[in-house]
């Protein structure tokens, strides 16, 4: 899939430092969804989607849920975001690329092209890869111009200007990967340190003078402000926590169904559901935006689920982990699944 690299060699000598394509990564690709499976899920309100339309010069952009999507016969873009959340196919497509840590994985977004349709030269500031699949497409990299075919295999590290053309009706599938940016970062931190309970204080100023001055800041308020935001700590296990937590929490319009199965736990495999997001760090798990603590040998095990997605239920039988994995099924995070 890579051009005859090794991930090492990949990680190495391409990844967030040049773009690479490769004919034929997957010789045969025929997709995995169709245009009328792809209009169905733009029409789910649990599902990002949006059309991308050319008029004239200019390229006009209306998110979705499309009750109906109207198909024109050139110049407009169909997009849905998180397709390995509702297609099996798709999930499998995205766990191949868990050579990058799955901290790092964020979707598959699948693209139905009319013969001139594309979202226009842009910059994107995330790792992807483009996987081209029925249909042609026309790319511009920089300064190179070729064509993707079905099969061909397009990586882009952040920050490299690109625009693809479709020459036909194509569908391109994007395999993006999450890289915080640090003002978002820290507001989301500073959002989870005040759930945790920031100081709480309230100003108060008996005695004051009158103002000399009434629209200068006074001495004491700014005084007390620095006193109260000096009270604020955090230490290298709060942004662990922080951390998994964040990286695991599902998007906004996540929905989680749990299945209905009797299937005993010892006898199943135990699959997680592809919306579920389990990371780890030591004996510290984070699923869906919470976190728990294990001890060493329930902790190892654990680990084998979250790397692999699914193990057999032997290994997961017995205490806390049993009452955990009945849990997670009962909330629609996991599936049991005949052996």
């Amino acid at each position: 899939m890579l051009g005859g690299l090794t991930p090492r060699d990949f990680l190495r000598r391409y990844w967030q430092k040049r773009p690479l394509f490769v004919r034929g990564a997957i010789p045969g690709f025929s997709g995995i969804i169709d245009r009328n499976g792809l209009a169905a899920l733009a029409a789910r309100d649990d599902v990002e989607s949006r059309i991308v339309e050319r008029r004239g010069r200019r390229l006009e952009t209306v998110p979705g849920p499309f009750p109906r999507v109207k198909a024109k016969s050139s110049g407009w873009t169909l997009l849905v975001n998180g397709v390995n959340l509702h297609v099996p196919g798709a999930d499998a497509l995205l766990q191949r690329f868990r050579f990058v840590p799955q901290a790092r994985l964020d979707d598959v977004m699948v693209s139905y092209a009319a013969p001139g349709g594309g979202v226009g030269p842009h910059v994107d500031h995330y790792d992807v890869f483009l996987l081209q699949g029925p249909g042609r497409r026309a790319w511009r990299v920089e300064n190179k111009r070729f064509v993707a075919e079905k099969g061909d295999l397009l990586y882009l590290p952040p920050g490299v200007r690109h625009d693809g053309v479709a020459l036909e009706p194509c569908f391109t599938y994007s395999i993006g990967f999450r890289a915080p940016r640090g003002a978002e970062l820290g507001a989301a931190f500073l959002d989870w340190l005040h759930e945790r309970g920031l100081p709480q204080a309230e100003y108060r100023d008996p005695g004051i003078a009158p103002a000399r001055r009434s629209a200068e800041v006074p001495r004491s308020m700014a005084a007390f402000a620095q006193a109260l935001l000096s009270r604020i700590r955090w230490s290298r296990r709060d942004v662990e926590l922080f951390l998994g937590e964040y990286l695991s929490e599902p998007k906004p319009h996540v929905v989680f169904k749990p299945a209905n199965s009797r299937r005993s736990l010892a006898h199943s495999l135990v699959r997680l559901d592809p919306k579920t997001r389990l990371l780890y760090r030591g004996r510290r798990f984070f699923i869906n935006g919470e976190s728990l603590e294990l001890g060493r040998s329930s902790a190892a095990r654990l680990r084998e689920l979250a790397d692999c997605r699914i193990v057999h239920g032997a290994r997961l039988a017995h205490a806390p982990l049993a009452g955990l994995i009945s849990t997670w099924r009962g909330l629609g995070y996991l599936s049991l699944e005949k052996s």
